[in-house]
């Protein structure tokens, strides 16, 4: 079967509860999943590439039967399964054992996609968008669906990232800015937090893990003003950063011993110097684009190399949202104003970090460059629920994972839809990680 689909651009994302522009939405985010893997071969699409990630055509499964499940069954005002029995339930198959799965075919996969969609829109018909039901409410349950799609993609093309054999090509590429001096040439900035706030009360689209808002008592603190940049971690490098075990915690330490790295993932050296891939692009390093593909080790270690810290994910929100002039925490940077690939490298389609002046938009009120895209940004916190938290609409979205084991990620990345990020979104993952489009920023105290 041969899929012929359009390009499409990036979109803002409108929260109108219209039936029209909800089914406008979904068909802009199955174009972009479509899109994603044009040029991929079936086989590739089937294979585990490696057990970190599942094959994608799993993911296509899973990204209809979860459609299914919310945007069908769950509507009766009972929510039947938190997660679709079944070969494509993401706890009962984890990701190192779906190369073993039975997967159907693509032909089949994207028939029972189709199918999935027309029930769906079919159902947005009769749908009560004016419901109580907070599932219903403002179209809450549809912007869920969607934004786990967005979260998949991104998913997809960490497996494309590290897709064995030939690397992966994309369809297209958009062409990012040049960048631009801002005038600004300080390393740190001073983040004022009286009266700042931490998450939101947001109903529209707001996971549960990001609400309550709430009070966030900390002292004022400085901000690296950029995230780190290739040349500042090749400094880091220069210096014997990977083998100073000084600069590393226990945990970390016993990574880099298993681990035996001394770059940044998907760095090689070649005739003495460092060349870094994304996807089939192949070129050195940067000095001015965010690293990115370091774990939470390596960035803790080049933080204390540096002689700061990282940022706790507190600081993090207030450094990209806090206005201390009015008051006000903002949902953006820059604003109220919907993320667009415009106003930061979001969205995917530029397929690689940009110099950290490229989009003069993405600016804090404290003057922090670069919160929204490019790299998710580690912190030093471990995933948790904030005070007053609920479950909503199930535990299996986050609650199952708060504890100690993984550290929160701020900010999103180049991989990100626009429609999946803004500046109290929280993603985690465990401290090893380095297969995410994951960079970091410093702090450290006033």
């Amino acid at each position: 079967m041969t899929i012929t689909i359009t390009p499409t651009p990036g979109v803002e994302r409108p929260l109108s509860s219209s039936r029209e522009e909800i089914a406008a939405l979904l068909a802009e985010a199955r174009d972009r999943t479509l899109q994603l893997i044009e040029t991929v071969s079936e086989d590739d699409l089937r294979a585990q590439h490696d057990p970190l990630m599942g094959p994608i055509l799993w993911d296509l499964g899973h990204i209809a039967h979860f459609e299914a499940l919310w945007l069908d069954r769950n509507l009766d005002g009972k929510v039947e399964f938190v997660e679709m029995p079944g070969m494509y339930n993401p706890f009962d198959h984890p990701r190192r054992e779906r190369g073993a799965l039975p997967l159907p075919t693509l032909d089949a996969t994207l028939d029972a996609m189709a199918d999935i969609r027309e029930r769906v829109l079919e159902r947005l018909e009769r749908v009560d968008l004016a419901s109580d039901d907070p599932l219903l409410r403002h179209g809450y349950v549809y912007q869920m669906v969607l934004q786990h799609e967005y979260q998949h993609n991104e998913t997809m093309l960490q497996t494309l990232q590290l897709k064995t054999g030939a690397p992966y090509t994309p369809l297209l590429r958009r062409q990012r800015p040049a960048s631009v001096p801002n005038g600004r040439d300080e390393r740190v900035v001073r983040i004022e937090t009286n009266g700042a706030t931490l998450g939101t009360d947001d109903r529209r689209r707001a996971y549960d893990n990001e609400r309550p808002r709430h009070a966030a008592a900390i002292a004022p603190f400085w901000m690296d003003r950029t995230p780190v940049t290739n040349g500042e971690y090749l400094d880091f490098m220069s210096d014997g950063g990977y083998r100073r075990p000084e600069l590393w915690s226990d945990a970390g330490r016993a990574w880099l011993t298993e681990s035996k790295v001394e770059a940044p993932k998907y760095w090689r050296r070649e005739h003495g110097s460092w060349l870094r891939r994304s996807m089939d692009d192949v070129k050195p390093p940067e000095p001015d684009a965010p690293v990115i593909h370091v774990c939470y080790h390596e960035a803790e270690a080049f933080a204390r190399w540096a002689g700061k810290r990282l940022p706790t994910e507190m600081e993090w929100e207030i450094a990209a949202s806090w206005d201390p002039a009015h008051s006000v925490a903002h949902e953006f940077p820059w604003g109220a104003a919907d993320v667009t690939p415009s106003d930061a490298n979001v969205d995917q389609l530029a397929f690689d970090v940009a110099p950290v002046d490229s989009y003069s938009a993405n600016v804090s009120p404290s003057g922090c460059y670069g919160m929204i895209g490019d790299v998710w940004e580690w912190t030093s916190s471990d995933f948790a629920g904030y005070p007053g938290f609920v479950a909503f609409p199930y535990s299996e979205y986050s609650e199952v994972f708060f504890g100690t084991e993984y550290k929160v990620l701020r900010g999103g990345s180049w991989a990100t839809r626009a429609g999946a990020i803004r500046n109290s979104f929280r993603n985690w993952d465990y401290p090893i990680r380095r297969q995410i489009f994951s960079g970091f920023r410093c702090a450290r105290d006033d």
